[in-house]
């Protein structure tokens, strides 16, 4: 099954003998704004209009832990996380397809974890709501409970010690911006830099103007000419495991699989003994 499905795909979907779920996941990161604003409220958003019987999830809560010594977006607990895909509906045997705003950060995570939680049919609606052509509602459905019980480990996982060994031995990318990477600026976390031998790949460089993905065969040529040629293993990594997830996505788009580092930078720079790197170079 593909990873990603059109606008036009997904609405001849709805219309078949077995619509997906849908998942309403927006969300966006939490940092200070200017004029005092009150941070983005996903639910809010939700309820003012969402796709004809989308649930809303909740990344910060349904598809993470409480931030820690682990990062600002661990994973959760197992059974919570497949008690909350139940309560929106999630089975088994039912396709789902996951959407955001349209940055499509959020609703890869959602996919990212389906699938580590070993779901077979999940994809993301590429360019996220302002994708969709079709009506919109604001009543808020009630879902008949689903079935889905998680099996983690259907696609691989990271964690800090596997992150500095791929990065020497195989091929690990960083999903940030650049000058976070170069550690130039750091507005989060506790300093700038990078994982030694990672290679920075910010995500954004993934989806055109319209925030929909380039086409596999940019995306290939794309990785490829950054070192994730030949078969060797691949992994990701950004601020909190949201980005990098859209990354995993990227590269799923492109053929090539790929490992997450769901803790990444904010659970790498909160030890003062793990190695930073700074500057354009791996290192």
């Amino acid at each position: 099954m593909n990873a990603i499905i059109s606008a036009a795909e997904l609405a001849d979907a709805l219309e078949g003998p077995n619509p997906p779920v849908l998942l309403d996941i927006r969300w966006q990161l939490s940092v200070a704004r200017a004029g005092g604003e009150p941070p983005f409220d996903g639910r809010a958003a939700y309820e003012a209009g969402h796709l004809p019987g989308a649930v809303f999830v909740d990344l910060d809560s349904e598809l993470a832990a409480a931030p820690g010594a682990r990062g600002r977006h661990p994973l959760p607990p197992v059974g919570e996380f497949g008690a909350a895909m139940r309560r929106a509906g999630v089975s088994a045997d039912r396709p789902v397809v996951v959407y955001d705003g349209g940055q499509g950060w959020a609703a890869a995570r959602a996919w990212w974890m389906l699938r580590w939680a070993g779901h077979p049919g999940v994809r993301v609606l590429d360019g996220g709501l302002a994708a969709w052509e079709g009506p919109l509602e604001t009543a808020v459905p009630e879902p008949a409970e689903g079935d889905f019980v998680p099996a983690p480990g259907a696609v691989p996982l990271l964690d800090a010690d596997g992150a500095a060994a791929l990065a020497r031995s195989g091929v690990l990318f960083d999903a940030r911006a650049g000058e976070r990477y170069r550690g130039e600026v750091e507005p989060i976390d506790r300093i700038g830099g990078h994982i030694p031998g990672a290679v920075s790949a910010p995500t954004t460089e993934n989806v055109g103007p319209d925030g929909r993905f380039r086409p596999a065969e940019e995306l290939r040529a794309r990785f490829e000419a950054l070192g994730a040629a030949g078969g060797g293993e691949v992994g990701v990594y950004c601020g909190s495991g949201v980005s990098a997830a859209h990354e995993v996505l990227a590269l799923a788009v492109a053929g090539i699989p790929a490992a997450l580092y769901v803790g990444s930078w904010s659970e790498w720079s909160s030890d003062p003994d793990r190695p930073v790197a700074v500057g354009p170079d791996p290192q």
